[in-house]
């Protein structure tokens, strides 16, 4: 969803309203994730007078991840709260909008580059959220800590039993020391 920030750029106006996600799955260079459960966004704008537009929201949405062990689908829900300041670039439209500089954006929070979601003076809010998303990627998913994860010879969910395989896996740097052994068992 767009938001028309028009008010807020020019007249200096605070935007605060309840916006719908319209976001269906996260697709990522890492795999497509489907959202199951979504909040409304909660979003906050306003220009300071050092014509910075300051971003708040919050939003939660829960999207189906894999299990990192057995591939099982789990339901994460990922809380975003984010906080993000953009020149407006006020003096030469708001279609210029700038990064901040790094200095600046130690004060700022986080900085991206406002064209990701900024466009003219439109907020593209699913974009905004697509980022936060991403930053607050679990980096690790497992559907319960004792997952014994998937046979390396058949791949069959050890969760759901054993397969019988013999999954005997030796280092391949052993085998010198394993000859070794057999010769000495041969005597």
């Amino acid at each position: 969803m767009k938001l028309n920030l028009t008010d807020v750029l020019l007249e200096d106006k605070s935007f605060d309203q309840e916006v719908p996600i319209e976001l269906e799955s996260l697709e990522y260079s890492f795999g497509s994730f489907p959202i199951r459960e979504k909040s409304s966004a909660l979003i906050s704008i306003r220009k300071d007078e050092e014509k910075m537009l300051n971003i708040h929201g919050t939003a939660s949405i829960t999207v189906s991840i894999p299990c990192d062990r057995c591939l099982e689908d789990v339901q994460v829900t990922l809380d975003l709260d984010f906080d993000e300041k953009v020149r407006t670039g006020a003096d030469r439209g708001p279609a210029e909008a700038e990064r901040v500089p790094e200095d600046a954006a130690e004060d700022a929070g986080s900085a991206f580059e406002p064209d990701y979601y900024l466009q003219g003076y439109y907020l593209d809010v699913d974009k905004l959220l697509f980022g936060e998303a991403l930053l607050n990627w679990p980096s690790r998913v497992l559907c319960r800590e004792d997952c014994k994860g998937l046979c390396p010879v058949c791949g069959q969910n050890l969760n759901n039993g054993d397969c019988g395989c013999v999954r005997k896996a030796l280092d391949p740097q052993m085998s010198k020391v394993l000859d070794i052994f057999s010769k000495f068992k041969e005597v």
